[in-house]
């Protein structure tokens, strides 16, 4: 009998390509039908330091978090068997080289030097691996020429080689039926992806045009990915000498036209926020993501952390409205950042996307995008003249005033980082001051309107509910499934937009369910906070987890009130 639900560790240091060949253990498990969950714990240097790359696969769409417990252990050196061996489950097993000194009944001794020449190692482990768990060869030679023939024609010979001997000699040597996977039961096409990837997709969804950054992990590979696509999509994305230069470039090119993103971290983010309130002040729309790491200062790099929200909501001097999401699969990475330039082109300022390092290194197999189901929009101003009397900064009900793009028609367009009157020119007038705060927090109410509902899943007035934002979606919702499969009354309130809150949309829920927790990865309960802020509604049970891992349906359960 096989097993449903997997949960495989290759761990070692950087640098011996243990993420080429999870990345590419995981692409085979996706085009085999199988739904995965990848996480990566990566230390912040180039070579060297324990490094890990987990995919959890399972043969039904219900998996949606990491796992702690281990069924596959493949080791890159014998100090991640002494990491990890606590954590492997009984029937478990290890994969280890035949030098390994560790004796173990869980450990498989794997006779690589044999089976691969120098630098083929972690193309043996490919082998080993796909073979135990039941991938058709097949599948793992097919993922393997995508990946190296059309640039590595040198070694994608002996690539194809090396795995071909490591499978078949596991076919012949390794007995383990229990971490043999059975056979998916869709088989629909899918695509592997990870957050900043879907992040990326968004933005070009919504016709991005010029993407500007400093580099600072786990953002930059939204710019790569964009960069990877920029002749093609004809778009400018450009490597600012610091993230002062970055925004301000990104509102520069804005105010001339072009749809415009930039994406940083924490620490990087705290250098651009004169740039926020200059968007806001001359109200350019402008995406800016945010993909959280553990701070102050630089913190851990390369971990995770739910911890810079009330840094994103309060950022810039001055007051002014926003929108902020926080996607919580790479799916809502897609729509919601399309959502952003959506909000930031209607409501004219900086709209957030709050992501973090989780989400954005978490590869997970999505369905293709329906392209021809998204909504109409049009991420570049029309060339239309509003006659002979234009105010760029006109006083309008809801706050959003006619804007012209420089060069398009025969009105001057100005800009004032100083306060302004409503044709742009500097004033210190304080009547017109007064006036020109109340318009824009009046687009405020706007965005209010449109706050993207919560998500409710679970019993209806259920005696438990979690409450969650962001990244911990997905260990929550396994919680819930968990608790209601032993009997529980239980439910999730899921926030995909964290700002503007409205209680309209909540408080009902809150107020009917009996126990109330909140789920989020900081010290101090932001979220929580906030919403009670918001709608009078004080949330007094938190979980919460703050050490640089994401949050798991065990670390949930091992926190519960109540729990033992």
């Amino acid at each position: 009998m096989g097993k449903d639900i997997l949960n495989i560790v290759i761990g070692g240091p950087a640098g011996e390509g243990l993420v080429t060949v999870g990345a590419l253990l995981a692409r085979a498990l996706v085009r085999s039908g199988y739904a995965i969950v990848v996480t990566q714990s990566y230390h912040s240097r180039i070579r060297g330091g324990h490094n890990t790359f987990a995919i959890r696969t399972s043969t039904k769409d219900t998996i949606f978090a990491p796992q702690e417990p281990i069924d596959l252990l493949m080791p890159f050196d014998e100090h991640t068997i002494v990491l990890h061996a606590k954590d492997v489950v009984r029937g478990g097993v290890i994969l280890a080289d035949e030098a390994c000194a560790v004796a173990s009944d869980t450990v498989v001794k794997i006779p690589f030097k044999a089976l691969a020449a120098d630098g083929f190692f972690n193309i043996a482990a490919l082998g080993i691996m796909a073979s135990v768990i039941g991938l058709e060869k097949a599948v793992a030679v097919a993922t393997l020429h995508d990946l190296f023939d059309a640039k590595h024609h040198d070694v994608a010979a002996e690539n194809k080689a090396v795995l071909s001997r490591a499978y078949e000699w596991a076919q012949e040597n390794v007995s383990a039926e229990t971490i043999r996977l059975n056979a998916p039961e869709h088989a629909y096409s899918r695509l592997m992806m990870h957050g900043n990837e879907a992040i990326a997709l968004g933005a070009l969804s919504a016709g991005v045009k010029f993407c500007s950054f400093y580099p600072m992990t786990p953002a930059t590979s939204i710019m790569l990915a964009l960069a990877a696509q920029a002749n093609d999509m004809g778009i400018i994305v450009e490597q600012a000498e610091d993230e002062i230069a970055a925004i301000n470039m990104a509102v520069g090119a804005s105010f001339a036209g072009a749809p415009s993103m930039v994406a940083t971290s924490g620490g990087g983010f705290a250098l651009m926020v004169e740039g926020v309130s200059l968007a806001a002040m001359t109200e350019t729309p402008l995406v800016i993501v945010v993909a959280q790491r553990p701070g102050p200062a630089t913190g851990l790099p390369t971990r995770t952390e739910q911890g810079d929200l009330e840094l994103v909501l309060h950022a810039g001097h001055g007051e002014f409205p926003r929108a902020i999401y926080a996607p919580g699969t790479p799916e809502e990475c897609f729509y919601l950042t399309r959502r952003a330039f959506e909000s930031a082109q209607q409501f004219q300022g900086p709209m957030f996307v709050l992501t973090d390092q989780f989400l954005a290194d978490s590869y997970r197999a999505v369905l293709p995008f329906d392209l021809e189901k998204l909504p109409s929009f049009i991420p570049v101003l029309p060339s239309v003249d509003p006659g002979a009397d234009y105010r760029r900064y006109l006083l309008t009900e809801n706050g959003i005033s006619p804007r012209l793009v420089p060069g398009v028609s025969r009105h001057l367009v100005v800009a004032d980082s100083d306060e302004h009157t409503d044709d742009g020119h500097l004033t210190e007038d304080l009547c017109v001051r007064k006036q020109m705060v109340e318009k824009r927090l009046g687009k405020g109410e706007g965005m209010k309107e449109s706050t993207i509902p919560p998500e409710f899943i679970g019993d209806e007035n259920p005696d438990l509910l979690f409450v969650s934002w962001g990244s911990t979606k997905g260990a929550v919702r396994e919680t819930v499934a968990a608790l209601q499969q032993h009997g529980a009354s239980c439910a999730s309130l899921h926030f995909s937009q964290v700002w503007p809150l409205n209680e309209d949309q909540c408080l009902k829920i809150l107020t009917n369910a009996g126990e109330v927790v909140c789920v989020e990865g900081n010290a101090t309960g932001q979220f929580a906070r906030l919403l009670r802020r918001e709608t009078g509604f004080a949330i007094k049970k938190r979980i919460a987890r703050y050490d640089g891992l994401p949050i798991t349906p065990a670390s949930i359960m091992e926190q519960l009130p109540g729990s033992s």
